[in-house]
């Protein structure tokens, strides 16, 4: 299965007063596995940026005057997500913008191109209504690093949403507890078959023992209560 995770970053809020798209990023995913495969383009949008997205994403119009136009990279966009299932956060707002750049084309729309569109902002809603589903939330729920991202940028947040995807999709069958043999060792009665002959028994030494008792008295002062470990409680 081949999927796209894509990101924009655009002059302003909304295509139809004329805001255009001035970054994208895609990577590539087959197998939910990364490949090297990406997809990156400043965009001259030939117009001015709000100062609101510029707060976000710190792009300026001197930036990009240099970049090409959009009309010179959607050819290789099509090449790169044609066929693919194409996984977005927040979906409405990146799709309203690429099919207003393909419009502007007198091209057939872009979600045309895919598969099939997947929001992530949409299933993570389902998945924990009512707490905060942004990217730097769903970052945080699933303990992915985004220490790096002090600004939006497309690649990296494409970078980012394919971690948060595979960890919002992940099944019960990566749960490691479920691959546990709880009968191995045991005999049909459930009791413990004797250990093969090639294992090495290996017996604490009375220094050891000491050792453990030390750091076990030392919790137990710290705590203000012996611990679990202790003899002292059986």
């Amino acid at each position: 299965m081949r999927q796209v995770i894509l990101d924009t970053e655009t002059t302003g809020l909304n295509p139809a007063t004329g805001d255009r798209i001035i970054e994208i990023g895609c990577v590539e995913m087959v197998g939910r596995r990364l490949t090297d495969r990406t997809f990156h383009y400043y965009i001259n949008p030939e117009r001015d940026i709000d100062p609101g997205a510029f707060a976000v994403h710190g792009l300026s119009r001197e930036f990009l005057s240099d970049k090409p136009v959009f009309a010179n990279i959607v050819e290789e966009l099509i090449e790169f997500v044609d066929g693919a299932e194409v996984v977005i956060h927040n979906a409405a707002f990146d799709l309203g913008f690429l099919d207003n750049e393909f419009t502007l084309l007198k091209r057939p729309t872009f979600r045309g191109l895919a598969s099939k569109i997947t929001d992530t902002l949409l299933d993570a809603r389902q998945m924990f209504p009512g707490k905060r589903n942004s990217l730097d939330a769903l970052c945080e729920r699933f303990s992915i690093s985004n220490q790096h991202r002090t600004l939006h940028g497309a690649l990296l947040d494409a970078q980012l949403l394919a971690e948060v995807y595979v960890a919002m999709t992940r099944g019960q069958e990566d749960l490691s507890i479920d691959l546990v043999d709880y009968t191995v060792g045991t005999d049909a009665s459930g009791q413990m078959k004797a250990l093969p002959n090639n294992l090495k028994l290996v017996i604490a030494s009375q220094e050891d023992c000491q050792l453990h008792e030390k750091i076990l008295d030392e919790i137990a002062k710290a705590s203000k209560r012996n611990s679990v470990w202790s003899t002292a409680e059986i």
